[in-house]
């Protein structure tokens, strides 16, 4: 039940309509001061009095209720608290019947939304730099069909541009197919770092490498099977982080994808009059708008980025017709899309607007930042793989006799590398710690499976989806319930704000929450019946919800720990 909205159409407030009031209603920072609380200060000029005694009047006058045990008014705010009992049976008794739908909803039923993440580049490796972006979109594809929309994964491959004519003449010169079916894609980076070594001494292989990347332009058979094994060698190594980390995707249209469909959107813009040239560049000029301008076309005649994104925005409108289309892109790219954004804007595509930048913060570990040029990388499958035996190392010595050992470290290890990038704001730099995400006791995705995994102890022993019947509430199942009640709310929250950390600190204050029950209430041992089996049934709502969470940021929970 919406509480909220059974107080907010209780609630006389002058004039104010009962969805003002509704989006003024809040929770407490504490369950002493109340259940809800409405303020009253931004009444205070309407109703031209002290927001103390508007909030005195709204008390007194809010009528005799079931639900509501206690109405009281407290420095300019209503307080309103809930009847504890039917709270925890309304709440119980939806999470048992729902379960893995518990949180979802139909709020995007008929919305398509297209979201543009981890974006890869071909011949380039999987690193660490490129984990949040992944995370982040897929965590954002996974709320968005929770709530009902139809979330179209987009992976805007990195497969155009001089570099592959680099790679070309690297491997003709130094490779083989050998050396890659040996070295996979780390030989293949290999090659990429040496040709720029050489490069700084001999300046005639960029020429060459251009040369190169007009044959693939060209369609030459050569240079076209050469970057099509490439590419192959790439998305086969890439698919198994992928798995790992549970991301999946619904499009693989990349930069080259749109090769053909650049030409008539140079022609719309000159047709619109939005071109103009610049030192031989094709540009649009943004200067009213406080941007440099938007270059099209170089004096070359070369497309760039913008040109490409404008063309890929023009194609998933026509082909997906979109609701919203996110673009999961740090925010060292804010520049490019408010300059992609206003072109397409100024060509008079209205569902510009729809257009979102989902922006990010830079992930690092502890020695600093990447290069791919100089050979500096930390591959993310390296980041993964050294998290899963850390794991292994840590459960071995805490339960040396667990079984399938290795297969839970593989949950737990993923697990906290995707939560130690979830966790914090999108928009925060991240220096990711081992130490940090493997940490049992703190805010981890490690101590929230560890919940799960005693939650499900609990069960095996005490037994689940046992009839329950709800008498006294005391504060710590409360507690509980009260954060088990707010899962639809956060996951709303998450979605409109794009923010999944939402969703990861949720499912650590519930653990809390939980904890603090388990250890100061008896479950198993409870001296009544009817004591006994609402426990049990908080146990299982709680376990329900952890999973649900997790999985919502793609993070498994294994049964035991």
């Amino acid at each position: 039940m919406d509480f909220k909205r059974h107080i907010a159409s209780r609630v006389q407030a002058g004039e104010m309509t009962e969805q003002e009031i509704y989006d003024l209603i809040a929770i407490p920072p504490t369950t002493e001061m109340g259940d809800f609380a409405l303020p009253c200060f931004r009444l205070a000029k309407a109703f031209r009095k002290a927001p103390a005694l508007i909030a005195q009047e709204i008390a007194d006058a809010y009528p005799a209720d079931e639900l509501v045990t206690e109405v009281s008014a407290l420095n300019g705010y209503v307080n309103f608290r809930i009847d504890r009992a039917f709270w925890a049976k309304e709440t119980l008794g939806r999470i048992l019947s729902e379960r893995e739908k518990y949180g979802s909803s139909e709020e995007g039923k008929g919305k398509t939304v297209c979201i543009d993440y981890s974006s890869v580049n071909i011949a380039k490796p999987f690193h660490i730099g490129h984990l949040s972006t992944t995370v982040l979109g897929s965590s954002l594809y996974k709320l968005h069909k929770f709530l009902g929309y139809t979330p179209v994964g987009i992976n805007h491959l990195g497969d155009y541009g001089t570099q592959f004519g680099k790679l070309i003449s690297a491997y003709k010169r130094w490779g083989s197919k050998e050396l890659l079916e040996k070295g996979g894609l780390r030989a293949l980076n290999a090659l990429y770092v040496r040709f720029h070594e050489e490069a700084e001494k001999d300046e005639s292989l960029n020429d060459e490498a251009r040369a190169f990347f007009k044959k693939i332009e060209d369609k030459d058979e050569e240079a076209v099977a050469l970057f099509e094994m490439f590419k192959e060698l790439t998305l086969k190594e890439v698919g198994k982080i992928y798995d790992l980390l549970d991301v999946h995707f619904d499009s693989w249209a990349g930069e080259s994808f749109y090769n053909d469909k650049m030409a008539p959107v140079v022609e719309e813009l000159r047709e619109k009059h939005l071109l103009v040239e610049s030192e031989g560049a094709q540009i649009v000029d943004l200067e009213k708008y406080g941007m440099p301008p938007c270059i099209i076309l170089r004096s070359d005649g070369a497309s760039l980025y913008a040109t490409r994104d404008i063309a890929a925005a023009i194609y998933r409108k026509k082909t997906y017709d979109f609701y919203k289309c996110l673009y999961v892109v740090a925010y060292q790219q804010n520049l490019h899309f408010k300059q992609v954004f206003k072109v397409l804007e100024l060509m008079g595509k209205e569902w510009a607007k729809d257009l979102v930048h989902v922006a990010y913060g830079m992930v690092s570990l502890e020695d600093g930042a990447m290069s791919t040029r100089k050979g500096k990388v930390v591959y993310l499958e390296d980041v993964i793989n050294k998290c899963v035996q850390k794991s292994l190392d840590i459960i071995t010595e805490k339960n040396p006799a667990l079984e399938n050992k290795e297969a839970i470290a593989k949950t737990v290890g993923v697990g906290a590398v995707i939560f130690g990038a979830l966790y914090n704001n999108k928009i925060k730099d991240i220096t990711f710690s081992y130490d940090k995400v493997l940490n049992f006791e703190g805010e981890t995705s490690c101590y929230v499976q560890y919940t799960c995994a005693r939650a499900n102890s609990v069960l095996e022993k005490g037994g689940k989806g046992k009839a329950f019947r709800v008498g006294t509430v005391c504060p710590q199942e409360f507690e509980v319930i009260k954060q088990l009640a707010d899962f639809p709310n956060v996951l709303h929250d998450a979605l409109e704000k794009y923010e999944p950390c939402f969703v990861a600190r949720y499912a650590v204050d519930l653990a809390q929450k939980f904890n603090k029950f388990y250890f100061d209430c008896s479950i198993l041992n409870a001296e009544e019946e009817e004591v006994r089996a609402f426990r049990l049934a908080l146990t299982e709502a709680t376990l329900i919800t952890l999973k649900n969470a997790l999985g919502l940021l793609g993070i498994g929970v294994p049964e035991k720990m």
